[in-house]
Parts: structure tokens; sequence; C-alpha cells
């Protein structure tokens, strides 16, 4: 193996906090590494790394994602960044195991370039997508506006301290890992956090990096990737009275679509608001717009899943 993608995170020489050390882990997951050429594959770049741990064993998509993310950026120049990617979860990943990461160049323009990555275990797809990137250009702009009349950050809970009863792996080994501040504005569908109000058409969620991220363009795109797999299937499940603790439920994520309208720091409060259009067939899809703190729309973000529940008549 070669010397790393990305230089490794800053750890101070003192004992890091809890959120800092989740953000530690978050570059770590990010610091993806060359290896040789696999001839059986059409893919020209390939690179390995790491998973985040899970309690059900299962990787976290938004890891795969922001993985992905840096695959791919890393056969471009610098300035030439993420501005979409359209992805489809195969598989479920194993968090044993390592990942690797085949990259294929399809285009190469003057301002636009266009990358395949596949994320392999074991030789099997368990992720492909498609991303495209650009070099920053002026051009016109408009943009939907953030809601209003929204609690900020300070006003609304934080979700470790709503789930701070719950010492279950999920919650400890889980939840209290992620290296975002998550603060849902509304009850959120887990035990503890409240009873959740089925007739919103919408819910909306504070999040930033819980210890400083740093100012990498690369890096704060696939972070931002990485968040925004959380929840977003969560107002399919509000629309029909159900949580994350009902039984018999089943949730998969089939597929995720994000569009970047500007460069984004995480370290930085957003706002997610996130809302779910239909569902039907076992299926649902839910749909995010994440804003920057001073109402700049950021991204997009749209997601497709698999919901069911056991003996639902």
């Amino acid at each position: 193996m070669s010397d790393p993608v990305l230089p490794e995170a800053h750890v101070s020489e003192t004992e890091p906090t809890l959120a800092e050390a989740n953000v530690a882990r978050l570059h770590e997951l990010l610091e993806l590494r060359k290896v040789a050429v696999d001839e059986s594959r059409r893919e020209s770049d390939h690179f390995v790394g790491p998973s985040q741990y899970k309690p059900d064993g299962r990787v976290f998509g938004g890891q795969v994602l922001a993985q992905c993310i840096v695959a791919a950026a890393a056969t471009l120049p610098a300035d030439r960044l993420i501005h979409s990617l359209h992805g489809y979860f195969l598989r479920a990943g194993d968090v044993a195991e390592p990942i690797e990461f085949g990259v294929e160049r399809l285009r190469d323009g003057r301002s636009f370039s266009a990358r395949r990555v596949h994320a392999y275990q074991k030789d099997v797809p368990i992720l492909s997508l498609i991303a495209s990137f650009q070099d920053e250009q002026p051009g016109f702009e408009h943009s939907e506006p953030m809601p209003t009349g929204i609690p900020g950050p300070e006003d609304s809970p934080d979700l470790r301290e709503l789930l701070a009863a719950d010492d279950s792996l999920r919650v400890t080994e889980w939840f209290n890992r992620r290296p975002f501040d998550i603060r849902p504005v509304e009850p959120f569908g887990v035990p503890g956090a409240g009873d959740i109000d089925t007739e919103l058409p919408e819910q909306h969620v504070w999040f930033r990096a819980s210890a400083h991220f740093g100012d990498d363009p690369v890096l704060n795109a696939a972070a931002l990737a990485y968040a925004s797999d959380f929840n977003l299937l969560e107002p399919v499940l509000r629309k029909h009275d159900l949580t994350w603790a009902t039984p018999g439920l089943r949730v998969a994520s089939l597929d995720h679509a994000m569009w970047w309208h500007r460069r984004v720091h995480v370290d930085d409060w957003m706002l997610y608001v996130q809302e779910s259009p239909a569902a039907r067939g076992g299926r649902g899809l839910g749909y995010g717009r994440i804003f920057s703190r001073d109402g700049e729309l950021l991204a997009t973000v749209a997601q497709e899943g698999m919901v069911r529940v056991k003996d639902m008549p």
C-alpha cells in the first residue's frame, strides 16, 4: 500500500473529549489508501478504507457515500468539487470487513468530470454510484428560502440528552459515537424523545460537527453526505404513526441522491428540513433540504427506502 490519500486528522496531545474522538474517527474513516489496480475490474483507481462500528453489524450508508466521494475526488484536481451523486445500496455491508473502492473515470471535460464508484466487500459490490464534479463558476442563482419561525439550535434539545436514560448498545455505541451534534426541533421517533405529530408536514433538525472538523472542501462535502443519511426516512414513519421502536419494523435504504449548491462547512450549524412526498408498495421516499444558519440552501437530498412492518394489515 502507498501513502494515505489524505493527511491524518490532528488530535491534540491532551486526552480528547468524546466529541473530539468521534470527529477524529470520521477523519480516519475518510483516510482511504490507494492500492494496486485489480486487472479483473474496469476501474482505473482503487482505494481501501475501514468501517465505523455499529451494534447491528451493518455498515452505515452515509459512511460509504462519504468514502466514495473521497475516492472519486482523489482522481481529480483539488478545485473540481462534487456537485451531485446518485447511488444505489446493493447489499448490506459488514462493519468487520474493509471496503474497497473502485473508481472509473467516465469523463473529464473543460469544467465537468464524471466518476463511477463501486464499493466492494470480498469482491462483491455493496454500493454503486455516479458522481459529477465541476469547477466553481459564476452564474445566475435562485433557491428556496429557509423555513421561518424555527427555534434555533440553542433552543432545541440535544439528541444525546434525550437518549441519556437508554443504555442500549444502539445508543452507547452508535448514537453517542456519531461525529455530529444533532438537535431535533420536533420530537424524534425514538423512545424518550416525546410524542410524534403525524400531521406535521415536515420535520426540522439542527446539526453540526461535534468538534472542530477543518476547512478541506472535499472532506466537508463528504462529511455532509455522511450526515445526510441521518433519519431521512423518519418522515415516512411519522406519516403512519410509526417510530424506530415499532415492533416488526424493517427499514433499509435503497438509494441516495444528493446535490451540493454551495461549499459547506460542517463546523457551522445547519438546518435539515425533512419530509416525505410519497410511500407505496413497501417503499417510502424521504426528501430533505439542508440550509446554513443564515438561510442559504446548501444541499438537497432524496432517498427511497424499503419500509415494512411485519403483519401490518
